[in-house]
């Protein structure tokens, strides 16, 4: 008598995504562009029934594929108008002066990213402020007292030709 081994499938396995097909890709597009959109008008557009529109957001919501759903606000209207890239050079590579410089830089006031890169810097961040004068203020105050940093280079933008945050699909 032979005993049978009973196989349990592994956690990635069970949480493996699920191929997009054309529907999934119409829904994803069209949350991008308004994810305020009912069910039952998404439904309408991407030719599903709501029950069945429903399930499949659900389904993209568990699987990772939609990870928030957020308002986007107007940064000139909330007086920040001016969007400043940093390069920041940091004076050791070192897991604790990385780490450091990152639990201090998500504390910067009007920072909308930050990322550590790979060449000439070891860190570029996003930021916002009011004007000239706001930017001075903050270098002052914060961006020189961030730790572990050997030069910032600051480059104001003259003009955003393109920001989004839809995701090519």
């Amino acid at each position: 008598m032979k005993a049978t081994k009973v196989r349990r499938q592994s956690a990635a396995a069970e949480s493996a995504v699920h191929p997009l097909d054309r529907t999934d890709k119409s829904i994803l597009r069209a949350l991008q562009r308004d994810a305020s959109t009912t069910n039952v008008a998404l439904a309408a557009k991407v030719n599903l029934s709501p029950p069945a529109c429903l399930r499949r957001v659900e389904r993209l919501r568990q699987s990772g594929l939609i990870s928030s759903v957020v308002a986007l606000l107007n940064p000139k209207a909330l007086d920040a108008g001016m969007l400043v890239l940093l390069g920041v050079v940091l004076d050791r590579s070192t897991p604790e002066s990385f780490a450091l410089f990152e639990k201090a830089a998500v504390k910067v006031s009007g920072c909308m990213e930050c990322h550590v890169v790979a060449g000439e810097f070891d860190y570029f961040m996003l930021v916002r402020t009011r004007d000239n004068e706001s930017f001075n203020q903050l270098h002052a105050t914060q961006l020189l007292h961030l730790p572990g940093v050997r030069q910032i280079r600051s480059f104001m933008v003259l003009k955003q030709v393109l920001s989004t945050t839809q995701f090519p699909i």
